[in-house]
């Protein structure tokens, strides 16, 4: 089968400064789902939960006059804390039933940030015990599993930075820990780069726990600056270290080119953070970088 018919295309509500379920500086959602099918995609990611509408059939409605379809729901999880099931689970559940109410098979799973995206903020050590990466990967499978068997959907976990799986190493243990037949990536293009980590080393190393792409670029001078400040993700993302393709890295062509040889029907989600932007920003840049991804070959 061929790239063309295999890597669809989205877009997702971090594209649109969306970090929060409801906050005054972000696009209210009923803008964002009229510009992001404006701008030619047909698939978006749920994003934080509670900010686009909660009801199956209020949110079923809102997309299909737009001719939008879910490709995944989001979350976030702290497993490497322990004993946190519970509370977990309680949230995780509800992403969950609406993603899967919505026919989407796939939940994007990001963990914890030891420093507050927003603020910045330090909230916990940045570096973990040996005992919190063995309750990291039991926490994950566990989830995995359960969402397979309550809901049919797939977990993608989604490295990040400021978080405890953020480097290629890290990226790496966290493979080594999880159940392959459970667990598969959410490869985030821009936040392995950002973190100093190599996309295609990992696509070319480990094909089958790739399950889900996020393509996004970061700009190199400005890393540079956020590297030698050691500065939070918040603040780096305010000074624009998250940048419009094909402005930075790593190069999206050979990514997508590598995709090819996996075997896999991959969503390829566009994510560029823009927290907080202007509401005028981000349309243009949605229907340039939809066009960009076109010219690399992505099809549709």
């Amino acid at each position: 089968m061929s790239n063309d018919a295999r890597l669809r295309i989205g877009s997702a509500p971090d594209s649109w400064g969306v970090w929060f379920p409801d906050d005054d500086k972000q696009t209210p959602w009923h803008r964002f789902l009229d510009e992001v099918s404006e701008a030619g995609y047909e698939w978006i990611e749920l994003g934080p939960y509670g900010y686009l509408p909660t009801d199956p059939e209020q949110l079923r409605d809102e997309l299909g006059t737009r001719d939008l379809t879910l490709s995944a729901g989001t979350c976030f999880t702290g497993f490497h804390r322990g004993d946190v099931w519970a509370e977990t689970w309680e949230h995780v559940r509800q992403v969950a039933e609406l993603t899967s109410a919505l026919g989407a098979e796939h939940i994007v799973v990001i963990p914890d940030m030891w420093r507050d995206p927003a603020t910045g903020e330090q909230l916990e050590d940045r570096t973990l015990s040996t005992e919190a990466w063995t309750a990291l990967g039991k926490g994950t499978d566990r989830l995995a599993r359960a969402l397979r068997e309550e809901f049919g959907v797939q977990l993608q976990f989604h490295p990040h930075a400021d978080s405890h799986v953020d480097t290629q190493e890290h990226v790496e243990r966290f493979l080594e820990i999880t159940d392959p037949d459970l667990v598969t990536l959410c490869l985030d293009t821009g936040h392995i780069a950002y973190c100093g980590g190599d996309n295609l080393a990992l696509i070319e190393k480990h094909p089958s726990r790739i399950g889900y792409l996020h393509l996004k670029q970061v700009d190199p001078e400005v890393l540079a600056g956020v590297r030698a400040e050691d500065l939070p993700f918040g603040p780096a993302v305010q000074r624009g270290v998250m940048c419009e393709p094909p402005a930075g890295v790593p190069d999206l062509e050979p990514i997508i080119k590598a995709t090819e040889n996996l075997d896999a029907d991959l969503f390829a989600i566009v994510e560029q953070d823009l927290y907080p932007v202007h509401p005028d920003v981000p349309l243009p840049i949605a229907r340039r970088t939809r066009d960009y991804l076109t010219r690399c070959g992505t099809g549709r």
